[in-house]
């Protein structure tokens, strides 16, 4: 074999193309254990490659070529957005990239899953994505089974721990959510049989109103009384436990005095109205100072119709209660809206929260600190919604979970072109040691079968790969806390439209 490096030819796109020597491809690292038969298989297939500065191969692009440097400097990047995010950049000889999966077969990615760029006047060896398939499984058939079952298996079980942890986070948010939901609804339940009782016997007591010696004009003024005191009912603030013990023993002496029975009965429901002892003068003095039964007929009458409406009040309340819950679970799953949109962080927290209620125990304590003049942000609305589901979820068992006490605070601010969010808790903190492998796939310090270790992971692919945003933590003992910034101008990419290299790449920094 003629190992000159004299050059032969050029490629299809002018390239220079020059003879393989064996010896040069034996002193990579990749071949350095190589037979002469096996490197000289790699050269007759191959071939060096003289590159100038410039994109080299696309992300997205069909996958057909493996290159490995030899002499120069090389990035590769990813796209996000509009933007391609650089993510490696070498002057290793034996650097390689493209076609790396080809050995795969038809189970692997069909496109370069990263473009490369020459950053200076590069050399590459430069392999055919079939023959480099053909060169492992002919050379390496072992390795190849051991490299796609690795890959395989990776993969399927990180799918089916992806697809647990979600599951795990919806049995939990539903779960939470069908406990509070309960609650309103059984209160509606409870006021709407009470209710039907009242209006019935309401009915009974205008009947024998109605038969009993007032005049039209009483009855007027009775019914007046009933309107009064029904409007007084909806507007009466709540009464402290003492000023209402003092109020019902009043009324209740009150109705003593004047013989009428159940008087202690009906005082809660005449305190809780705002109605007092002024009131029920007014009602004796319109019936005339009438004989006991007439009295305690139109008093019961005012009480039923008191009480009918407190029962309409407490059932409002239920059924806001259950639109207001039923709202948050639409704005958190998003099912009803499109996928990207200008939304409010504050919203999509908010929802989150009512989501997760069951899990805030009575020694947890919520702190907004929302900047609510922060603009509309352009999101993936329900996948933020996962990362703030998880960051919550992670501050709230750090302090304890349901039976812990603490902060969790959930911050906004604005930042440049950027808006921040940070959920933040006042738990034991992480270890600066474990600091930078916490948004590793599979890494958890909870207890085994407490944690999946990919909470973390997906948010960091939620707010990092898919929003071109950033997410890091900061940790001491008593203060953590989880920042996440997103940009307020971005464009998600055009699946169908191939992206290109023309914008210069930028560093990445590491979380």
């Amino acid at each position: 074999m003629d190992t000159s490096g004299s050059a032969e030819s050029s490629d299809v796109s002018g390239r220079p193309v020059v003879r393989c020597d064996i010896d040069e491809l034996r002193s990579l690292f990749l071949f350095e254990s190589l037979d002469d038969e096996q490197l000289a298989w790699l050269c007759g297939r191959g071939r060096i490659e003289e590159a100038e500065p410039g994109v080299l191969l696309v992300e997205g692009e069909p996958a057909r070529q493996l290159w490995i440097l030899m002499e120069g400097t090389i990035a590769t990047s990813r796209h996000v957005g509009q933007d391609d995010v650089e993510v490696t950049r070498t002057d290793h000889r034996g650097s390689y990239s493209g076609a790396v999966q080809a050995y795969l077969g038809e189970r692997s990615a069909p496109v370069y899953l990263h473009s490369l760029r020459a950053l200076s006047r590069s050399r590459f060896f430069v392999l055919e994505a079939e023959d480099f398939a053909a060169f492992m499984r002919t050379w390496f058939p072992m390795a190849l089974h051991l490299l796609a079952g690795l890959f395989y298996g990776n993969q399927a079980t990180q799918q089916a721990v992806g697809q647990r942890e979600r599951l795990l986070a919806l049995g939990s948010l539903s779960a939470g959510l069908t406990h509070e939901l309960n609650n309103p609804a059984a209160a509606a339940v409870r006021a709407t049989a009470s209710l039907r009782e009242r209006v019935a016997g309401m009915r009974h007591k205008l009947a024998l109103v109605a038969d009993g010696p007032f005049d039209r004009v009483t009855l007027a003024a009775l019914v007046g009384l009933q309107e009064e005191a029904v409007e007084t009912a909806g507007k009466h603030r709540q009464l402290s436990a003492m000023e209402a013990a003092d109020r019902e023993d009043a009324i209740g002496d009150w109705f003593d005095e004047r013989g009428l029975s159940g008087g202690w009965e009906l005082a809660p429901t005449f305190v809780q109205a705002g109605v007092d002892q002024e009131f029920l003068d007014r009602v004796e003095s319109t019936v005339g100072g009438a004989e006991r039964p007439l009295l305690e007929g139109a008093v019961r009458w005012l009480a039923y119709a008191v009480e009918t409406e407190q029962l309409l009040d407490e059932i409002h309340d239920a059924t806001t209660r259950v639109s207001t819950l039923v709202n948050s679970a639409k704005q958190y799953s998003q099912l009803d809206r499109a996928p990207f949109q200008q939304v409010d962080v504050h919203e999509l927290l908010d929802s989150t929260l009512v989501m997760m209620g069951r899990k805030i125990g009575p020694g947890l304590r919520v702190a907004k600190e929302y900047d609510r003049a922060l603009p509309a942000v352009p999101a993936y609305a329900a996948e933020l919604n996962q990362v703030w589901t998880n960051l919550i979820d992670n501050a709230i068992d750090a302090m304890g979970g349901v039976d812990g006490t603490g902060t969790l605070t959930l911050r906004t601010e604005p930042l440049g072109d950027q808006v921040r969010v940070s959920v933040g808790d006042t738990g034991p903190g992480v270890p600066e040691a474990l600091q930078d492998r916490i948004f590793e796939p599979f890494f958890t310090t909870k207890p085994v079968g407490q944690g999946t270790g990919l909470g973390l992971d997906i948010s960091w692919r939620v707010v990092v790969k898919k929003h071109h945003g950033d997410l890091r933590v900061r940790s001491r003992p008593g203060a953590t806390w989880f920042d996440v910034t997103l940009p307020l101008s971005w464009v998600p990419a055009t699946p169908a439209t191939p992206p290109t290299l023309s914008a210069p790449a930028t560093d990445l920094e590491a979380s």
